[in-house]
């Protein structure tokens, strides 16, 4: 990258990168442990079952799993634990203080392709953003730690929005390229949601998979002759315990509530859909017009992954009518929720063929609320 390069303070995308853990779970595997769990449960309680002290587990099956959410299979880091009836919960070695963590190991690979794809040296690299919704420690902060590893000069941090945080992080470093705080800066996004949800609870042991994406978000008189310029953004939060996870470090202070199920992920789904998919179609169309754009010339849009009825009920709601595969690509299906990661995964697997001056949006959303659309347009 040359130095001398008078800076354009316009951000683009220059290129992506993605990493899926080796481990597969379909839904056939995961309702056969399931189940098996199940029958062991209700059999272990059959007294009280039967005397109406407790309600029995019910069975669950892959046509279920797949009409609820679209989900049939998910990439997992541990998957052999997670189908063990006597564990269902991810078991790795924890890691000394000297070795590279889990996910900032899982931030390079995904991280490298996205260099590698356009030949950037990780020297050229200005700052680091680690961004996701299933951070791994307290401090020091994983970003630094990627950033020690690829040999970057610069500044490095973690954030957390949730569902959202690729799209703040992106939107962040952006700012930070019209700034002149940066000419080029590596989001990175490591999922493990495998470790907080609870894979006894029936109705959200299957949404979620283990995933990797990294976003390269540079200047534009630096970047390669493709790249994806961002021309409009809105981000927006409003709060709700609608979907929560009560872990962190102040549950040392009430022991009695260790293990209990709010540690894990928890949500209200109907009220979830019933609520988000208004508030996001309404900001996403209330932002092209203030771009001047109209909803329905948009080429193609990457929604957040997180369940099929939601995103076709808000894609309809941006087009005016049921939007095709081609305009509305998922990647749901093969997957699963991937959190914070999913829309950049359906971006990358899904825009190579698009035209210069193809205008297109990338869109996230989750707890918080949290809203986060990024509009761009081809170039080269």
């Amino acid at each position: 990258m040359n130095d001398k390069v008078k800076l354009s303070g316009r951000p683009v995308i220059s290129s992506t990168g993605m990493f899926a853990p080796p481990d597969l779970i379909t839904n056939d595997e995961l309702v056969a442990s399931f189940n098996r769990w199940v029958d062991r449960y209700n059999a272990e309680n059959a007294a009280a079952i039967a005397a109406g002290e407790m309600e029995p587990k019910q069975h669950s099956s892959a046509e279920f799993i797949e009409k609820a959410s679209g989900i049939r299979q998910r990439h997992v880091l541990s998957g052999e634990s997670l189908l063990d009836i006597d564990v269902m919960a991810p078991r790795w070695r924890e890691r000394a203080d000297d070795e590279l963590s889990i996910t900032a190991e899982m931030s390079l690979n995904a991280a490298r392709q996205a260099l590698a794809k356009i030949g950037r040296d990780p020297a050229e690299i200005d700052a680091v953003i680690y961004s996701n919704s299933s951070p791994e420690r307290q401090y020091p902060a994983v970003a630094i730690e990627v950033q020690q590893a690829l040999g970057i000069d610069g500044f490095a941090f973690d954030m957390n929005v949730g569902c959202s945080s690729t799209t703040f992080a992106v939107l962040t470093a952006a700012d930070y390229v019209r700034a002149g705080h940066a000419r080029s800066v590596l989001v990175v996004t490591p999922e493990i949601p495998s470790a907080h949800i609870n894979w006894q609870d029936r109705d959200s042991h299957f949404i979620f998979g283990d995933f990797a994406v990294a976003v390269l978000v540079e200047d534009a008189a630096i970047a390669p002759p493709s790249h994806w310029e961002i021309i409009g953004s809105k981000m927006k939060t409003v709060f709700s315990n609608n979907i929560r996870n009560n872990f962190g470090i102040i549950n040392r202070g009430s022991p009695d509530g260790a293990g209990a199920g709010d540690k894990m992920f928890v949500q209200q789904g109907r009220k979830v859909f019933k609520e988000v998919v208004p508030m996001v179609s309404a900001l996403i169309v209330e932002e092209c017009g203030k771009l001047g754009i109209e909803p329905s010339s948009l080429r193609r849009i990457w929604l957040h992954q997180a369940n099929s009825g939601m995103n076709r009920l808000i894609a309809q709601r941006i087009f005016g009518h049921e939007a095709s595969a081609d305009e509305s690509p998922t990647v749901l299906d093969r997957f699963g929720n991937t959190a914070a990661a999913g829309s950049i995964i359906a971006f990358t697997e899904h825009s190579d063929d698009l035209q210069p001056g193809d205008t297109c949006l990338i869109c996230s959303f989750g707890a918080g609320y949290s809203v986060g659309a990024v509009f761009i347009r081809k170039v080269g």
